[in-house]
């Protein structure tokens, strides 16, 4: 079993209106099965209301299913006695920074996360260290959270996730809030940690470029998963990503049309540099 797995995964949510009415059910997830292994880089795609984060905050335990199970490391999220568990296994990123970040100092923020995990203070200030290194801030522990950039914060965000020594970390949509050079200062971080540190990584985006370096895509759509291959299998397949209304990086779309036009080219074109070297 991998770290990560679910099988015919289900979540239904309600929507209450007058009082005294039956509630409204709406599926969000629906027989979703998947098998994560550790120290995989992991991207899951999907239009808005696709499901996605959805699935992202069952790997978290901050959903349970409606039915069907998911695994942490084989714990069955489910299992309220086994909540404190899956959290120490599966660290959670959110979109928005601001929402995650409660220290007034970066390096008090970081170490919160590890104190109330009970860790001594001498081992606390060590794993700050090196978070923050990790993650390219520590020339920033002594500053306000409130004076860093988007990227600077969302990285913050990640190194206080890092601190507790999480086997997986889920972003859901990290960067969705963030400028071109924040959304690369936060890719670079999360390839950096799951190459060098060996963490698994589930990024949930909708960038189509941020998923290029994965070493598996899963495509949602309507609260099922109909795709999943590797990122040239998935983008080689670009008529059948724009019937999920998703786009495709703009150099694979330039390779595809060309494609059309009669250029002998492969499928699947993922970087400027296989494109250049395609045509020549």
């Amino acid at each position: 079993m991998g770290i990560i797995k679910a099988s015919k995964l289900g979540f239904d949510y309600f929507k209450y209106n007058e009082e005294g009415e039956e509630p409204e059910k709406f599926r969000a997830i629906d027989q979703v099965s998947l098998d994560i292994k550790a120290g995989q880089f992991i991207a899951v795609l999907g239009h808005n209301g696709s499901g996605k984060s959805t699935l992202a905050k069952h790997m978290n335990a901050l959903l349970v299913p409606t039915e069907g199970t998911l695994w942490v490391d084989s714990v069955d999220t489910s299992q309220e006695e086994d909540l404190w568990k899956v959290r120490q296994k599966a660290g959670m990123v959110f979109q928005n920074p601001d929402n995650q970040i409660i220290g007034t100092v970066v390096e008090e923020d970081v170490g919160f996360g590890p104190e109330n995990m009970g860790i001594p203070t001498e081992d606390i200030w060590k794993r700050v260290d090196k978070s923050l290194e990790a993650v390219g801030m520590l020339a920033f522990r002594d500053k306000s959270p409130n004076k860093l950039s988007g990227g600077q914060k969302q990285r913050v965000a990640i190194a206080g996730v890092v601190a507790m020594k999480p086997e997986c970390i889920v972003l859901d949509e990290p960067t969705a809030m963030l400028d071109p050079n924040g959304r690369k200062e936060v890719l670079k971080t999360v390839r950096e940690l799951n190459e060098q540190e060996g963490v698994t990584v589930i990024l949930i985006t909708h960038y189509m470029e941020e998923v290029i370096f994965a070493d598996k895509v899963y495509v949602m759509d309507k609260g099922e998963m109909v795709m999943e291959g590797t990122p040239r299998e998935i983008f080689s397949q670009v008529d059948k990503l724009k019937h999920y209304r998703l786009d495709v990086p703009q150099v694979t779309l330039l390779a595809h049309e060309l494609k059309n036009a009669g250029v002998d080219i492969p499928d699947g074109i993922l970087t400027t540099d296989e494109l250049v070297d395609a045509l020549c």
